[in-house]
C-alpha cells in the first residue's frame, strides 16, 4: 500500500499570541516590584532554572508565570528585544 506523504520535509510553525507574553510578563513583573524584587534578576533565575519558586506568589504571578512554556517567553522577549533594536530576523540587514 502507498502512503501519500510527501518525502520533503514540512516546517511547522507555531505562533502563539504575543500579547498573552507580554501581559504575563507584565503581571509578573508588577507582582516582583511591589514586593521589593528585581524584575530582572528574578525572571532569570525562573528561565534558568525552571524553578517557579523565584517568582512571588503575589497576585498569583507563580500561577500567572506557569501559563506559558519558558521557552515561549523567552522567544517573545528576544523577539521584541531584536524589533526594538531594529535588528531583521528575516534574512537581510
Amino acid at each position: 500500500m502507498k502512503n501519500d506523504f510527501s518525502e520533503n520535509t514540512v516546517m511547522f510553525k507555531f505562533e502563539h499570541d504575543s500579547n498573552k507574553a507580554r501581559d504575563i510578563l507584565k503581571e509578573v513583573c508588577i507582582a516582583l516590584k511591589e514586593k521589593g524584587y528585581n524584575p530582572v534578576n528574578q525572571l532569570v533565575g525562573y528561565f534558568l532554572s525552571g524553578d517557579p519558586a523565584y517568582i512571588t506568589s503575589h497576585k498569583n504571578a507563580r500561577n500567572i508565570i506557569k501559563r506559558m512554556e519558558r521557552d515561549e517567553l523567552l522567544e517573545e522577549l528576544i523577539k521584541h528585544y531584536l524589533d526594538t533594536q531594529q535588528i531583521n530576523l528575516n534574512g537581510g540587514k
